[in-house]
């Protein structure tokens, strides 16, 4: 027999399982819905040394409850955490771990570093860290405990798309505080419990999907290709953050499945380069270029003070990657092509490592800026800012206030609205919130017709608020293109679009 142990996010307890385990009991599988300590209708046994090693043991008790000879454990959100480290203390009862639209924290990892709410991250980081005392110097009262969202605010933890109107009253209704030291105490991942069974249930209105997963395998980054296992399985779900409330019938069968061991696998990719190291498109000549910090400058064969081209690289790119983006042949290539056009290319290593870094490599941009405006060779009243993927919402702060010396704002396959999973909402890093303050401001889309659905459907977000406000649009399409189209598909028409992208952007500056 299976037993399903259900795990949930912050600020919930058993009751949000109700339908599905009602579901998996039908199948004949048995069922252990988890309320930890502080949390449902245990709210009142919340005290000041409440922690993630608490919430762990509520689920290590529970594997100790039942018989079944295969132990499957569902976490959820925050629920990943206390799953992860009971795992570590019963990696033999265990058949498989269900990461339900959750991270994938490390060792060392406190769950405060994958909530989506910048607010509750900023604030617990000031007031709590990861090593806040307990006991008799432990914060007292409403200090030890984070309170739920607000009704209405569910969504800066994750999409409640789908979610019906009462279920979402009765989320806020039941919901309770969360102690803190569930969020700031480190995480204790074992090696025994990293290696299990593992499947990734993508929940894609949250801003996640199997295609988003393969396309930074791609990149070659460590963690992902740690995946390409095959013990390893993923499943999208068309739905928000909350699929027990949402989806509940097609959860069930996705965690029936999972216990299964089937669903998608990775892949390694057929290229043993990544895409991202494979050559530019375009054959563009050597040409010297000057590092100044994170700054790379690729001057023309031209006197006097030039106009610049700032490229934006995306992310988040993992901080020990190696090259590091300006170092990639599309950008050496973007700042050669525009160099020999007779305009400064530039090339940025900005700091976006993770999803939370946005605030800094956006200091990191603008510092940028300013070196290159105070270079003698640059025309400082003529730039332009091109954006690339997940650099786009860097975009945001240009678009809200563009200077005057700001002639052309880019953007290639850009995420242009993130995803609610990201933990941007409510935050200055939306292109197409900003859109609507740039006035006349001339903005160069490229758009490749093989992107993404989840990066696409922020595009056309961005483009129907462009629309509304009147704003100076141009649309560069890519039909059969793909993401990262300038290293993978080395077609005419992708040439094309590079060309046709760099002159619109350099005759907005040349005007």
């Amino acid at each position: 027999m299976t037993a399903f142990i259900l795990v949930s996010g912050a600020h919930t307890g058993d009751w949000v399982w109700q339908e599905v385990a009602g579901r998996l009991r039908e199948s004949g599988a048995e069922v252990h819905a988890a309320t930890l300590t502080g949390m449902g209708g245990r709210r009142h046994e919340a005290g000041p040394d409440t922690d993630l090693a608490t919430h762990v043991q509520d689920v290590v008790a529970l594997i100790d409850r039942t018989e079944a000879t295969e132990v499957v454990l569902v976490g959820h959100c925050y629920g990943i955490h206390p799953v992860l480290g009971a795992a570590g203390h019963r990696p033999e009862r265990i058949a498989r771990i269900v990461y339900l639209d959750a991270g994938m924290p490390r060792d060392g990892d406190p769950a405060l570093k994958l909530i989506p709410d910048q607010t509750v991250r900023d604030r617990l980081g000031q007031e709590a860290g990861p090593d806040a005392p307990t006991g008799p110097d432990a914060p007292t009262g409403d200090d030890r405990l984070v309170p739920p969202p607000a009704p209405g605010e569910w969504h800066r933890w994750g999409s409640t798309e789908g979610v019906p109107e009462a279920a979402l009253a009765r989320l806020s209704e039941l919901a309770a505080p969360q102690p803190v030291r569930t969020l700031t105490q480190p995480l204790r991942l074992t090696e025994a419990a990293a290696a299990l069974p593992a499947t990734g249930i993508l929940c894609t209105a949250n801003g996640s999907s199997i295609a988003m997963v393969e396309q930074v395998l791609r990149l070659g980054e460590p963690t992902l290709m740690a995946l390409v296992d095959a013990e390893v399985t993923f499943f999208d779900l068309a739905t928000g953050h909350w699929p027990m409330l949402s989806a509940p019938g097609e959860l069930t069968e996705v965690l029936l499945d999972a216990a299964a061991g089937e669903g998608h696998r990775l892949s390694a990719p057929d290229d043993t380069r990544p895409g991202h190291l494979r050559p530019f498109l375009l054959d563009v000549p050597e040409r010297p270029r000057e590092r100044m910090g994170r700054v790379d400058l690729y001057p023309p064969d031209a006197d006097g003070p030039r106009p610049a081209v700032v490229f934006v690289h995306g992310g988040p790119v993992p901080a020990g990657l190696r090259p590091t983006p300006r170092d990639w042949p599309s950008y050496t290539g973007y700042g050669r092509y525009v160099a020999e056009q007779g305009a400064v290319g530039v090339t940025v290593d900005h700091r976006l490592h993770d999803l939370t870094d946005y605030g800094r490599a956006a200091e990191d941009i603008a510092d940028a800026v300013a070196l290159v405006r105070a270079d003698p060779r640059v025309d400082e009243d003529r730039v332009a800012l091109w954006f690339f993927s997940g650099g786009g919402p860097l975009s945001a702060d240009w678009l809200a206030a563009p200077p005057p010396w700001l002639r052309c704002v880019a953007a290639t396959y850009p995420v242009l609205m993130p995803p609610p999973s990201w933990g941007l909402t409510g935050s200055r890093f939306r292109p197409a919130d900003a859109i609507r303050s740039a006035g006349r401001l001339p903005f160069v889309l490229t758009r490749v017709g093989q992107e993404v659905p989840e990066i696409a459907a922020t595009v056309e977000e961005f483009l129907a608020a462009a629309k509304e406000c009147a704003a100076e649009v141009e649309i560069v399409d890519l039909p059969d293109g793909h993401h990262g189209f300038e290293t993978i598909d080395h077609t005419e028409q992708a040439r094309d679009a590079v060309r046709h992208a760099v002159r619109s952007v350099l005759g907005h500056l040349r005007s």
